[in-house]
């Protein structure tokens, strides 16, 4: 099994709350305290929920239809990869036009910002890959323990929007643009390994 740290330092690239403080706080602009806090917390909940589920049924499907944990890997890192380098373009892009938002509900809270903005599609399936290669029950336990310790950062990140100054938003946000940079380094990185191990 790979190192708990670097495990932890993928997930947190893939799933953490660098990519989701931008569209929070675009959602809840409009939004009352307690409305924000609902959305944060249901999010939080879908999300665990979700990429739990969609770990185990997916690493089901890997072992019922004998699809190669280095396949999945390989789609991951060019999921990773490719939105990732979108990202990075958008940063570049001229700002759009700034669209009319309806009043926010608490239904934002599974869709958009659950699903799929939280738990992306490459997120999934490096999860599913630890834990198809993870030894034991034990090993697996510690990699859903970082999931739900990655969850709640976001949740924290997310309710302390409305308090972080403008000086402390602007590092997060360069620091989320360094990350998108590094993301399709690890993409990159993925595909490469990964075709070495089906190619060597």
């Amino acid at each position: 099994m790979q190192d708990i740290a670097q495990i932890f330092t993928f997930l947190f690239l893939m799933l953490g709350p660098f990519k989701i403080i931008g569209p929070f706080v675009q959602m809840t602009a409009n939004a009352d305290s307690l409305l924000m806090r609902q959305i944060a917390i249901r999010a939080t909940v879908f999300s665990a929920t979700g990429i739990l589920l969609a770990a185990l049924l997916g690493e089901y499907f890997l072992t019922k239809f004998g699809i190669p944990v280095s396949i999945l890997a390989l789609t991951g890192g060019l999921i990773l990869f490719l939105v990732a380098l979108a990202n990075v373009i958008a940063t570049y892009s001229p700002p759009a036009a700034k669209e009319e938002h309806s009043a926010p509900t608490v239904q934002l809270a599974l869709k958009p910002l659950a699903f799929p903005i939280i738990v992306t599609p490459y997120g999934i399936a490096a999860v599913i890959v630890f834990m198809a290669i993870s030894p034991g029950l034990q090993e697996k336990l510690i990699i859903g323990g970082i999931v739900i310790g990655i969850m709640v950062l976001n949740l924290i990140m997310m309710l302390l929007t409305r308090h972080i100054g403008k000086m402390l938003f602007l590092f997060l946000f360069i620091l989320g643009s360094v990350l998108s940079v590094i993301q399709v380094a690890l993409g990159l990185m993925i595909v490469y390994s990964q075709i070495k191990i089906l190619f060597p």
